[in-house]
């Protein structure tokens, strides 16, 4: 296969809500006292009330101690997890499911505008944050405020490619989610439409990819493949298709953190199940076979891509990549793909399963994105205890060998 070119436990144990053995025991105690008092001499009465209080006292001493004895074979009923050196979490580790950080403004529905953009912000254009099919992606800051955005500029050489624009602008508006880059203006002059975005400088997830000296654990692609998760299925209750899904799309918040951002809706489209929606764009690597032969699209197209972008994650390599774009979409339509690279023998075997429920050619058969949250690679904390202990490194293969 070819590499990339690019809880706490809490142990209720109630007391057993058990009987005290020793009141049982008592009155059994008492009744054969008194049977054995019935039976005695009335001239001896006297002396056996005094034997048995005495032998009552002893009686009761005995069984005020019994619980004693008793109480360390209870011990051995608690769970193994709750009486390690960590504490009762031992067999569990909870991972950070806290959202990425919110943009620095509020949500908004924007219109374009034909003003001179350059009265308002300040573009340096010195300083490319990204870029495509569209244009670039500059780093820019609002006069007014000081605060610091990204500027996408877009070429537009006639109204239909300013229309494509508008629709990625009317996608935007719909769309409030910490995982989803938010749109905070637009302008639009004869030859360009410039959309002032939500600025993020962790750079692409594709450069954590290629990037052979970074250290990306099986645990962290759980966490970065969960938001995508969650991007994606606030997406899907919204009506909307990504369609374009891929690691360049895909922004990290910081360098140090694996909090993420999708980007990018200029492909995406409205679902009305109404109407049956194809498409014939995107890029080869990442295209579902139904885009490939024209089908209609729906929610799990955009599923397909994340099976794609966690088999990446995890390996370094793109599962359908051919020699050319043919190869490469012959090999998605025969769903040609497997494990069998030296990549993935470090690989939990859930892992393999959350990709092979996704990386199906029949599109009704592979997981949503509210199951695939819900499969234990992404939400089992045992599973995440062992691979937090284990803290293998993905694409291990490419790691330098040992000194000798």
């Amino acid at each position: 296969m070819p590499s990339l070119p690019m809880s706490t436990c809490e142990i209720n144990q109630d007391s057993k809500d058990s009987t005290d053995p020793q009141e049982s025991l008592e009155d059994h105690a008492e009744l054969i006292g008194s049977a054995k008092r019935r039976v005695k001499d009335e001239t001896l009465e006297k002396e056996d009330l005094k034997k048995s209080r005495v032998e009552d006292e002893l009686e009761k001493s005995k069984e005020e101690t019994k619980p004693e004895i008793n109480e360390p074979k209870e011990e051995p009923e608690k769970p193994e997890e709750s009486r390690s050196e960590d504490g009762p979490t031992t067999e569990e580790y909870i991972i950070d499911c806290s959202p990425s950080p919110s943009a620095p403004f509020e949500h908004r529905v924007v219109t374009t505008k034909s003003h001179q953009i350059t009265a308002y912000y300040t573009i340096n254009r010195d300083e490319i944050l990204g870029g495509g099919r569209f244009g670039m992606v500059h780093k820019c800051v609002e006069k007014s405020s000081g605060l610091t955005l990204a500027a996408k500029i877009i070429k537009t050489r006639n109204q239909k490619e300013k229309e494509v624009v508008k629709s990625e602008i009317e996608v935007m508006n719909q769309l409030n989610h910490a995982n989803l880059i938010q749109l905070y203006a637009a302008y639009e002059s004869r030859s360009d439409v410039t959309l002032i975005m939500e600025y993020v400088e962790g750079g692409e997830l594709f450069d954590r990819i290629i990037d052979e000296n970074y250290k990306l654990t099986e645990l962290d692609t759980v966490l970065l493949i969960r938001q995508i998760t969650e991007g994606l299925q606030y997406m899907h209750k919204m009506y909307i298709l990504h369609l374009d899904l891929k690691p360049e799309n895909i922004l990290c918040v910081s360098r140090e953190t694996n909090k993420i951002k999708i980007i990018d809706f200029g492909l995406a489209r409205r679902y009305k199940p109404r109407e049956k929606l194809r498409v014939n764009f995107g890029t080869p690597e990442f295209l579902a076979p139904e885009v490939i032969n024209y089908e209609f699209v729906s929610f799990p197209t955009d599923m397909w891509s994340l099976g794609v972008i966690t088999y990446m994650l995890l390996s370094g390599l793109s599962p359908f990549l051919g020699d050319d774009d043919n190869e490469t979409l012959n090999n998605i339509l025969e769903c040609k793909w497997s494990f069998e690279e030296a990549e993935f023998t470090d690989i939990s075997e859930e892992a393999k399963d959350f990709i092979t429920r996704l990386l199906i050619k029949s599109k009704s058969w592979r997981m949503s994105a509210s199951q695939s949250l819900k499969h234990p690679w992404l939400s089992d904390r045992s599973l995440h205890y062992r691979l937090h202990q284990k803290k293998n490194k993905c694409h291990s293969t490419h790691a330098p060998p040992p000194e000798s």
